[in-house]
């Protein structure tokens, strides 16, 4: 199966070809397709008149972003809990894991903050160790990773997918079964990852996933979800509380009997109250990969980063995302990145400067003029 990215592009992002732009940056903010705005300005309109906006229309809503992430994932909806951002999940983890003093954490150098701070700052409270592993000639070193689940005490470690900046690959399934072999809680911030790729967590052993959807799921910023998986789900102790993560309090009429008791899912997790109308966005965001295929579109997504990767080799630039393995991102480092990325504005190539590296995101509506015209704005 593949992508028709004429068809796709006439039907949900009609303004790339209404131009002069080409879109490069789906690792910072993946476009919204035509449908998934039409959605939520749906809802925000309704919204001027709440009375009319009923208990279905809300929670229908979050219910369905649940079934389609978990059939994205491979997962139950029950082990799935939306939240408005990557760090969400990561904060669940960091201070909702069972861990204390002579626990450790392993984090590899050179990941996005938001996998970084939260638990900095929750070893501090809980007062468990943070190791973090360097990285080996700028990308993640997994054997590394390997060695540091050995040191004592590890109870979890915590790693990025794909790098924000390198574009690398961590081979999370290796490092989730290494956990799993030592009992060890595998988190894994997919947020560059997801959609880029595909996964099964039926398969590859991940206890927790957090995910922002902003970026390769083409969905509302404010939008994104955490995975529990349903092994691991007592273990998580939900932070901070919210007054619907606890069972019965779908029922508005008895709010205050109160009663500790969480939810038996993942919901217990969430954050009410949630952006309805963003989630609304999301849901068609999600069911236009689906319909396009999650494989499909991986596939389109990584021919056009190895496309990218291989011009960029041919023109002498050196590459920083690994050549053989790797997701969505197609970074490099030309001699003058200043120059190199005053080239491609030049262009209109839309794209990011990280960390002193070209970062080249395509995505499922990438054609080949785009991908030529880009290259041609870094040979300069």
């Amino acid at each position: 199966m593949t992508i028709d990215t004429e068809r796709l592009r006439r039907d949900e992002f009609a303004w790339m070809d209404a131009g002069n732009t080409i879109y490069l940056n789906a690792a910072s903010t993946g476009p919204s397709p035509r449908r998934s705005i039409e959605a939520q300005m749906d809802f925000t309109r309704r919204r001027a008149t709440p009375h009319l906006v009923g208990f279905d229309d809300q929670f229908g809503t979050l219910d369905r972003c649940r079934a389609l992430l978990a059939e994205l994932i491979g997962a139950s909806a029950a082990e799935i809990a939306l939240a408005t951002n990557t760090g969400a999940g990561i904060n669940l983890a960091a201070w909702g894991l069972p861990l204390g003093p002579g626990d450790e954490v392993v984090v590899p150098d050179g990941e996005f903050p938001a996998n970084m701070y939260p638990w900095l700052a929750a070893a501090q409270s809980r007062g468990y160790g943070v190791h973090v592993v360097p990285l080996r000639d700028g990308v993640l070193d997994e054997a590394a990773l390997l060695a540091a689940l050995e040191r004592p005490g590890v109870r979890a470690l915590s790693v990025s997918w794909v790098g924000f900046s390198s574009g690398a690959r961590a081979d999370i399934d290796r490092l989730g079964a290494a956990c799993r072999a030592r009992d060890v809680y595998f988190v894994v911030d997919a947020i560059q990852g997801l959609g880029a790729l595909t996964l099964d967590v039926k398969r590859t052993p991940v206890d927790l996933l957090a995910c922002g959807g902003q970026k390769w799921l083409l969905s509302p910023w404010g939008t994104g979800f955490t995975y529990v998986r349903r092994a691991v789900l007592e273990s998580v102790t939900p932070q901070p509380v919210s007054w619907m993560g606890v069972r019965d309090s779908d029922d508005f009429s008895r709010l205050a009997n109160y009663d500790l008791t969480w939810r038996d899912d993942a919901r217990r997790f969430e954050q009410v109250t949630l952006p309805y109308q963003d989630f609304a966005g999301m849901a068609e965001s999600l069911e236009l990969l689906r319909e396009l295929g999650a494989a499909a579109v991986s596939s389109h997504i990584h021919a056009s980063a190895h496309c990218l990767l291989d011009g960029a080799l041919a023109l002498g630039i050196p590459l920083v995302t690994p050549h053989g393995f790797h997701g969505g991102i197609a970074s490099v480092r030309p001699g003058d990145a200043k120059s190199a990325s005053a080239r491609l504005d030049a262009a209109d190539v839309i794209h990011s400067v990280r960390e002193g590296t070209i970062r080249l995101a395509p995505h499922c509506y990438t054609n080949d003029d785009d991908l030529s015209r880009a290259l041609d704005a870094l040979r300069g």
